[in-house]
């Protein structure tokens, strides 16, 4: 027995006839409509010498102890622009210029058993004030090509993977 849906569906065609077309979606793809989509955003801070900025999570938190790009939640009414102003002003004490943010890529990716994480990677080379981690945690200044030097969550590694190979190669403005 198969754990298929069946629907069937009526749909008109050129001439004004029904026609009744039967298909049966994949049971996991139907799932997917139930889960939670957890937006988060992500910067690479990229300073004057082409290094680019990574956080250590907190040791309680999931993916504790592993290297990321800042970033975090984007909140109701925000924009992933806003979501990245607001995260690195909280966590780092910066001031980034919105207007400076290059969309750079996404990993998405399944969360847990009911969660899809969808997260933004922006680019930042201008922000105001000095780096000091508000929260306490450790930072890296690190260059491109020792990004896979540091133990990463499983989403941020093909980001770091891909601005590496476009830093290294001068393909990131």
């Amino acid at each position: 027995m198969s754990n298929r849906l069946r629907k069937s569906w009526v749909i008109g065609d050129n001439r004004g006839e029904n026609t009744r077309e039967t298909f049966e979606p994949d049971f996991e793809r139907d799932t997917l409509v139930n889960l939670k989509l957890l937006f988060v955003v992500a910067c690479a801070l990229v300073d004057p010498d082409g290094r680019v900025l990574l956080a250590r999570r907190p040791a309680d938190k999931p993916h504790g102890g592993l290297w990321e790009f800042p970033g975090g939640k984007v909140e109701p009414g925000e924009t992933p622009e806003q979501a990245v102003v607001r995260e690195l002003r909280e966590e780092l004490g910066i001031e980034p210029c919105e207007r400076c943010l290059q969309p750079f890529a996404f990993a998405s990716e399944p969360h847990g058993n009911d969660e899809h994480l969808l997260m933004p990677l922006f680019v930042c080379r201008r922000w105001d004030g000095f780096i000091h981690p508000v929260q306490g945690q450790s930072v890296a200044w690190v260059r491109p090509e020792h990004l896979r030097r540091y133990a990463m969550p499983p989403a941020d590694i093909p980001l770091a993977v891909e601005l590496r190979d476009r830093l290294v190669s001068g393909r990131v403005g």
